[in-house]
This record gives structure tokens, sequence and C-alpha cells, in this order.
């Protein structure tokens, strides 16, 4: 299963793109042998402001995708929940996962209405470089405790 972070705009050279980077890739690797991956990050950019123009450019990157939409009003899961839930998707025959992150407003609500599913890292607000950088760390922990490593500890 394809694994991708779909977020509006580019982020600029900085720590948090480097630790996306990252933990992408590390998730890339882990989770060949697990039938999950390449895990991807796809930034996106609309041609007008808003959340409308912003819906319509990234459902371009949604086709034949399970979605997943970062939002404030989500569910938070826990680390081994989360693990569990990409399994079960992978194990369903889900091709491809995508997790969406919006813009600075967040994300059109009929999108939202549209994803499998809703997740929020908890009831803050977190810049978009945070939020990306967390993101692409829990999917690397979520493809470690699937492997069996030991970096997630309880």
């Amino acid at each position: 299963m394809k694994i991708a972070i779909v977020a509006i705009g580019r982020l600029a050279r900085s720590p948090e793109t480097e630790l996306v980077k990252l933990y992408a890739e590390r998730a890339t690797v882990a989770g060949r042998a697990l039938a999950l991956g390449p895990v991807e990050v796809v930034e996106v950019e609309a041609k007008k402001p808003g959340k409308a123009a912003e819906a319509e450019a990234l459902s371009a990157h949604l086709v034949d995708s399970h979605v997943i939409a970062c939002d404030e009003r989500g569910k938070p899961r826990a680390s081994r929940a989360f693990a569990a839930e990409i399994e079960g998707l992978r194990d369903r025959g889900v091709r491809r996962l995508v997790f969406l992150i919006g813009g600075a407003d967040g994300l059109d609500p009929g999108l939202v209405a549209r994803a499998g599913g809703v997740m929020a890292f908890g009831p803050q607000t977190w810049p978009h470089a945070l939020a990306r950088a967390m993101l692409a760390e829990q999917i690397y922990r979520a493809v470690s405790i699937l492997g069996g490593s030991p970096y997630h500890r309880d």
C-alpha cells in the first residue's frame, strides 16, 4: 500500500522539512517487507486563495485512494491504534492511503466530509511544517510497530 502525505503549500528549507524527509525515507525502507510504501510527500499549490480552491487542487491527488483528513476536529489516535488502522487498510486491499493537510485555514468541510477518516494531533493547533513532521514520524512509528522494531515503547 502506497502512503502519501498530501499538503497545501511548499515548505522552505527548514529543520521540519528535513524531519519530514528523514521519517518518510525511514518508513519507506522499513515498510518494504510489510507491503507498506513508498511514503511520499506531495506539496500542492492552489491557483486561488481559499479553502474551495485548495480543495480543488487537493482533489486531483485523491483518485483511487483511501483518504484520512488531518483536522483539529478529528479523532486523536494512540500510536498502536494508528498502526492497527494502517495495517487494517492494507489488509483490506487499499492500494493507496493519503493523509491530507490543509492550508492556513484548514481543509474545506466538503473535503473532510468525503474523507474515509479524520484525525487530529490533539486539541492544540500546530504549524503546518510541524504537523507534517509529526505525521511523517507517526507513519514511521506505525511501520516500526507493525514490523516489530523496538523504536516504539509503551
